[in-house]
């Protein structure tokens, strides 16, 4: 029974949610049964562009440390906030919330060149946290009994909460910077007076990840209509004559 629950609950999650949730997890179990090693997925611009190792720009989002309680915290995290982003202000746009990611993902890959970052999951999950935060703004939030605030101050309090663990917070504020970023483009800009939507999403990932819209205009031939089409009872009589 609890691996029923557990497989409907899997396969009930939106498909962006699912998929980056399960890289993580086994790329993380593939470390820990050391089929592969951190050092082979740690982002390194010199491999990457002189040895043309090119995975490491996706497997530094995938790898989130060794099994522990950061791992478990940043995997809740990552899979609530991201679950309740696809199915909530990106529900039925599966195409531009791809679009995030690679957005979100290309301008951290670009601090990473100039910074000594080794992995970026932590900075993205903190990215998705504060978007979420930022078009809920009036949600309560409650961190384990000890606080109280409103949803725009979580991904401050977990930039805190990294602070008192010991953690660099450099890591937090890339993902705040960057999903500020995107929210100021995607949300705050385009409703400025002389403002405009920047962020486009491509017409290709619309195509590959978002169902196509019946047209409203589209005008079946009349061997296509419905009343056209021949009934069961048409049917019956066709292949059983009297």
């Amino acid at each position: 029974m609890a691996y029923q629950g557990f497989a409907q609950e899997y396969l009930g999650m939106p498909a962006v949610t699912r998929a980056y949730t399960t890289a993580c997890v086994l790329t993380t179990a593939a470390v820990q049964l050391e089929f592969i090693t951190p050092f082979q997925l740690y982002f390194n611009p010199d491999l990457i562009f002189r040895k043309f190792q090119i995975w490491r720009l996706i497997t530094n989002f995938l790898f989130f440390g060794p099994l522990g309680f950061s791992f478990f915290f940043n995997m809740v995290f990552l899979y609530r906030y991201c679950r309740m982003l696809e199915e909530g202000s990106f529900r039925g746009r599966t195409a531009d919330f791809v679009f995030m990611f690679l957005f979100g993902g290309f301008l951290m890959t670009l601090f990473g060149l100039f910074a000594s970052l080794f992995f970026l999951g932590q900075a993205f999950t903190i990215m998705l946290v504060y978007v979420w935060s930022r078009r809920n703004p009036y949600i309560r939030m409650n961190f384990f009994g000890l606080l109280n605030f409103q949803a725009p101050f979580l991904p401050w309090v977990l930039m805190g909460f990294s602070l008192l663990l010991g953690n660099s917070i450099i890591i937090d504020l890339l993902g705040i910077a960057v999903g500020h970023i995107y929210y100021f483009l995607e949300d705050v800009f385009p409703n400025q007076p002389g403002g405009k939507k920047l962020l486009l999403t491509p017409s290709f990932l619309k195509m590959v990840f978002d169902t196509p819209e019946e047209d409203p205009n589209y005008n079946p031939l009349p061997e296509d209509r419905p009343e056209n089409q021949p009934r069961d009872q048409d049917l019956n009589q066709q292949q059983h004559p009297q």
